[in-house]
């Protein structure tokens, strides 16, 4: 079996979704939905609207922008974004819906003035979820699955059906759930770790297994959509991909429930840097992930660890003299990545106790100044024991060290 189509602009032209895949993943950003759930990132309709935005220029496929039927506010802010992100040449805009009439219906009116407008329908598959959440048996959930995705596809949208819980349901069960989704018109079918509890091997191979057993799959794109709860999220979501996925739900910086979502940052950068290995590519602006990162952490007031990998403020930092160093004469000797393909702008030596001589002197002449090799050695005895007293120093710090030189003797270039 071919693993499954790739969407995207093809669709937006009429063609059919079963094309040839050409090992384009497409992105799914959830981070106004899913991620907005996370505890203290609310965010304002304007602050939605200028990430959506900001998305757009990223080029995601989709943006989640919401679940309309929670609140009459997340009602208006998927409107909104629907009205005015949702163009033709723009992405694919999508609002979250529960498998009834109510949820459907208000979904759709949310979305319904994008020019490419999905409904995503999510409904638990695992038997846990069913007798403890649902209080709804094996059929009924069938039956369910069946009418929603009906009724959404009647009303003209997109339509993407989430297996709830699929990492923990039954395949069998699972398979027959999604079966009925596809027979009945949804065009994507998510097969979500909702806790964070597969494994990259299990979840990889819960992939493989809705390709070999879902009826007609060849018609439709399998999608990933994983949690971070073992931190395993972006690894899960590889795995799937490899095994056939063509579409990966994300968030910006991780964001989302518990331990947050698989981050798109790491996952595209992980495909564009590893692409001999994984033969897949995405459509993402690589060079807007820092600012999108940035405007992200703004608007939720939500911090971005430093050493959170692609866009966490020591992602291409490099302290430690024999790094920097290395970095100095060949980039490539400790960084697998540039910094400007995702954004970030020159090299990232941070001045501190590890450092060495010719990170000195290479901030030194960014700085202006131009020293002999005797005014370095004077010049990095002060700033090692400055460095002692102090974990990282700044311009400022340089700058200070140059004033209290010896004799003066400091030439100045732009003197």
């Amino acid at each position: 079996m071919t693993p499954a189509p790739v969407g995207g602009q093809g669709e937006k032209n009429g063609q059919s979704r079963a094309a040839a895949d050409d090992g384009r993943v497409r992105i799914f950003d959830t981070t106004l939905r899913d991620g907005e759930q996370a505890p203290g990132c609310t965010m304002s309709l304007d602050e939605k609207l200028a990430v959506a935005h900001q998305l757009a220029r990223l080029r995601v496929d989709i943006i989640e922008a919401g679940f309309p039927a929670a609140s009459d506010g997340d009602w208006t802010a998927v409107h909104e974004i629907a009205r005015e992100v949702g163009g033709v040449y723009g992405p694919d805009i999508c609002g979250l819906a529960r498998a009834n009439e109510r949820d459907i219906e208000r979904c759709w009116t949310a979305v319904e003035p994008a020019a490419n407008a999905r409904i995503h329908i999510f409904l638990a598959t695992s038997d846990l979820h069913m007798k403890h959440k649902l209080g709804m048996t094996r059929s009924q959930v069938v039956a369910a699955a069946a009418a929603s995705v009906s009724q959404a596809c009647a009303l003209g949208a997109q339509v993407e059906f989430s297996a709830e819980d699929a990492a923990r349901s039954d395949p069998a069960f699972l398979y027959e759930v999604l079966t009925a989704a596809l027979q009945c018109g949804a065009t994507t079918l998510n097969v979500p770790d909702t806790v964070g509890y597969s494994t990259p091997d299990e979840y990889g191979a819960l992939v493989a297994g809705v390709r070999a057993n879902v009826s007609g799959i060849e018609s439709a794109t399998i999608s990933a959509h994983c949690h971070d709860d073992l931190g395993l999220a972006v690894a899960n979501s590889l795995a799937a991909a490899r095994a056939g996925a063509r579409q990966a739900e994300c968030t910006i910086n991780g964001i989302g429930e518990r331990a947050g979502n698989a981050a798109l940052e790491e996952f595209v950068m992980a495909l564009h840097t590893r692409g001999q290995f994984f033969g897949l590519h995405t459509n993402i602006e690589t060079r807007e992930l820092a600012r999108t990162s940035r405007l992200v952490s703004e608007c939720t007031g939500i911090d971005v660890p430093p050493n959170k990998a692609i866009v966490g403020a020591n992602a291409f930092a490099h302290e430690a003299g024999i790094h920097q160093d290395g970095v100095l004469k060949n980039r490539l000797t400790y960084e697998i990545m540039s910094a400007d393909t995702v954004g970030w702008n020159g090299i990232g030596l941070v001045l501190g106790k590890h450092s060495g001589r010719h990170a000195l002197r290479a901030k030194t002449e960014s700085l202006g100044y131009e020293l002999t090799d005797e005014e370095l050695s004077h010049l990095f005895t002060r700033f090692k024991e400055l460095a002692d007293r102090k974990k990282l120093l700044d311009e400022g710090d340089i700058h200070g060290l140059m004033l209290q030189r010896d004799n003066g003797a400091v030439r100045e270039l732009n003197s």
